[in-house]
Order: structure tokens, then sequence, then C-alpha cells
């Protein structure tokens, strides 16, 4: 059953594909909109190498949502093909108005995906064949199968980029990321080989590179480089040396030691052996373009994707270092805080612009610490003037007892005034700051109907 759904996917995306090839041969520019997350940074590269590759010419603007004001300066321009990337189902009625042919190229789920759409708009989502787009491909896979029948194989470790960046390896890659995994690896884009995934660990002191590694999150470790110092200095190794300067007895002692903590810490490590060292790694080029979406700095992260790799590299390396030390200080702070406790979900909640773009992550490894309750969703709420931001983190565990915060966010948000949608694990809104408190008590509501349906 499965690999029929996955082939009626891989059909509309050959349908995208030949309607992108029509216009590509008519030399018209291809207008790309896309997301500003890592998966939505990945999704654009993917996009703009494979139109590069014939030869065409692009436009892009990669946003951090898609509201009705930016569908309203789109109607206005006269491209003959718009492209979104890792977002634009959620928005089939405004999408519907612009003049040209429209490929969406999404993972995220929609309550408009019943909408009737024209023949000038190929959608292309994973949830319209009853695939899990937020496990088994992200916005960056399902670019890649768009481009995929132009022969761009090569894009296949760019495509997983987007996939780490949305938390979607975790025991190993799974539906359509398989397939795309196997394109990699058959074709030489992408090698896997079993070792130690300790971040940052070739040009980080060892007691920094564990305290940075979150994913996956090894308690006492992550986030707490006190933590980590008393930790190396227990097994008897020198905190202040890099990994790359231990012995081979030393790698052996701490990867047995880890281990203990979290067994997930020794496994598979992908890699493009033919990019720079800074991108070989593909969850520390993830984690370079997660750094730029975080900071505004967007254009920096498509810069490195499409091929400019010294001075943007450079810049994004600053980012990824600061990304980090708010990391860090962020977890501290749940530590120390811990979150406001409702019924059936909890909250965390910041006006302070440091922690503002780190928040939804912030959960997700205080979920994963369990320093924030793992039993209950929860909301990340940062105050941007009159508007609240808020981002949906909960488990595996809750989604299979019937949470899904992408409907929970987008229904709420709705009923005031705001905008929202995303995934059952993960999700994002936005709402009136007057209406906050009547916004958590709804989603509470709503979460609550869900767990007893």
């Amino acid at each position: 059953m499965i690999q029929k759904q996955q082939h009626s996917l891989l059909n509309k995306a050959e349908e995208a594909c030949e309607l992108l090839g029509r216009h590509l041969d008519q030399d018209h520019v291809v207008r790309i909109i896309s997301h500003n997350d890592a998966d939505g940074i990945s999704a654009a590269g993917v996009m703009c190498n494979a139109v590069a590759k014939q030869q065409g010419k692009f436009h892009v603007t990669i946003i951090p949502r898609l509201k009705d004001e930016n569908i309203a300066k789109f109607l206005k321009e006269k491209y003959k093909l718009f492209i979104f990337c890792d977002m634009g189902s959620g928005n089939l009625r405004g999408i519907k108005r612009l003049k040209g042919d429209v490929i969406i190229a999404d993972h995220h789920q929609t309550i408009d995906s019943k909408e009737e759409l024209s023949n000038s708009i190929v959608h292309v989502n994973p949830h319209l064949y009853e695939l899990d787009g937020t496990k088994d491909v992200s916005g960056s896979g399902v670019s890649y199968l768009t481009v995929r029948p132009m022969g761009c194989k090569n894009l296949a470790g760019l495509a997983l980029v987007g996939a780490f960046g949305d938390m979607q390896y975790k025991n190993g890659f799974t539906g359509v990321n398989k397939m795309i995994q196997d394109d990699g690896v058959d074709s030489g884009n992408i090698e896997i080989r079993e070792d130690l995934k300790i971040a940052y660990r070739s040009n980080e002191p060892l007691y920094k590179a564990l305290s940075y590694t979150i994913n996956p999150v090894l308690k006492g470790i992550s986030g707490d480089e006190e933590g980590a110092v008393t930790f190396l200095e227990k097994i008897g190794i020198s905190y202040g040396i890099k990994f790359t300067e231990l012995s081979n007895e030393e790698k052996d002692i701490l990867k047995a030691e880890l281990v203990k903590i979290n067994p997930k810490i020794f496994g598979d490590v992908f890699t493009i052996p033919s990019e720079v060292p800074e991108l070989t790694n593909l969850e520390e080029y993830s984690n370079i373009l997660d750094a730029c979406g975080k900071n505004k700095k967007q254009g920096i992260g498509l810069s490195i994707c499409i091929g400019d790799r010294k001075d943007s590299i450079q810049e994004a390396q600053k980012l990824v270092k600061s990304y980090r030390e708010d990391l860090v200080h962020g977890i501290q702070w749940i530590k120390k805080e811990g979150s406001v406790i409702q019924d059936n979900i909890q909250y965390i909640y910041t006006e302070e612009k440091r922690k503002k773009r780190i928040m939804g992550t912030l959960s997700s490894i205080g979920l994963d610490l369990e320093i924030l309750d793992p039993g209950k969703p929860v909301l990340a709420m940062s105050r941007m003037d009159n508007i609240i931001k808020v981002s949906g983190r909960t488990t595996t565990e809750m989604t299979e007892m019937g949470v899904n915060l992408g409907y929970a966010l987008e229904n709420a948000s709705k009923s005031f005034n705001g905008s929202g949608g995303g995934h059952n694990i993960a999700a994002g809104a936005v709402v009136p700051y007057r209406e906050m408190d009547n916004f958590l008590n709804l989603v509470d509501e709503i979460v609550r109907t869900q767990l007893n349906s």
C-alpha cells in the first residue's frame, strides 16, 4: 500500500517537473518562494540548483510565513511560473488567485486539502496521498522529488540537510527520505559511516562540543558546560582538548560512557564527501542554515546552498557561534524557570530578543531532556510588539495518543484573526497579544478533545 502511495506522489512530482521544464524551455524566469528555516532554505537551494543546471533563471524570496500580504504582492508580479517550497499547502485559496502557473512543493498539513484547484496549479504534498510529511519527507525532500526526473541525484544530500533541519532523522530515515538516501548513496553524493554524533567536535574543546550536542540529547551534559566538564573529569579525559586530539583508547572510553547516557549518540553519520569541510557533515550543514534563518540572514544560507562557499560560510559560522551560546543560555533558563502548566498543555514565554529566535528549538530540547514535562505539548510564546509568535512542540508518544498540534494551532489561531499550522508534532502560529490567554485556553481545550477522542 505504501509503495502505491509513494508511486502516486512521485507521479505528481513528475507532473510538476514537466511543468517546470516547459517554462524553462520558454526561457521564463522561475519565481521561487520558500520558508526561512533550515528545511526551507535547503528546499530553495535544491530548486535553484536544479534550475541553474538547466541554464534557467530564477528569482527567490525567503520568508518566515506566507501571509495574505505576501500573496497580495505576488499577485502584482508578472511571472509565468511560481514555485512555493516548504509552504503553500495552507494557503491554497490565496495561491489560486495568482495569474501564472504554480507548483507547490510542501510537506505540511492543510485543512484546505479538498480546495478545488485549477489545472494551472500542481500540488505536490505527501499528505494528499496519506503519507507522513512529519517524519518521512521534508520540504526540501518534496522539492527534490519535483526536480528528480531532471537527473538531479547530486542534490540528494542537500535534500536530506533539510530533513535533518526538521528533526526527521530519529532511528534512521524512513519512507521517501530513505529513497532519497538511497539515491544519494547510489550516485556517490552521500556516504554513511558509524561514528559518535558529537557536535562541532573538530573545532571546539571537548567539553563545549558535548554541551552543544543536542541531537541526540545527553542528560546532564547537553546545554550544561559544567556538567560536561564534570563528566569528562569523572572518566579521566581532559576537557580542554578537541575530540580529534584524543588517543584511540580515550575515544573508546568516551564512546562507552556516552552510550550509557544515550545509546543514540553512536550511529550513522551522513556526509557529502565532495563538499568543503564545513559542510561535509549533513547535520552540521543543517545547523549552519538554521542559524542563518534564525538570525534573519537567510540570504547567506541560500548563497551557501547554491555555491558561494567562502565569504558566506565565514559569516554563517559567526552566526552559528552566537546561536549555540544562546541555546546553552536558554536551556539554563528553562531549567531555572520551568514552564507554566495548564490542564493539557504547558507554555514558556519571553519578551527577550536573544531568546525569541530559539524558542521552538528550546521547547524540543526541553522535552528531550525532560526538564519540561514530555506528557504535555509545549507552546513557546514570544512577544513581537502587538502580536505573539507561537512555536508548538510535542513528542511522538503524544501524537500517537491523538495530539495534532498543526490542526490545534491552525484552528485556534483562526478564531482570533491569527494564522497557524504545521505538523502533528511541531507547528507554529501568530495571534494578537491581547488574545494570548484566550488562545492558550482554546488550544488547551482542543488538545483535551484530541486526547479524549
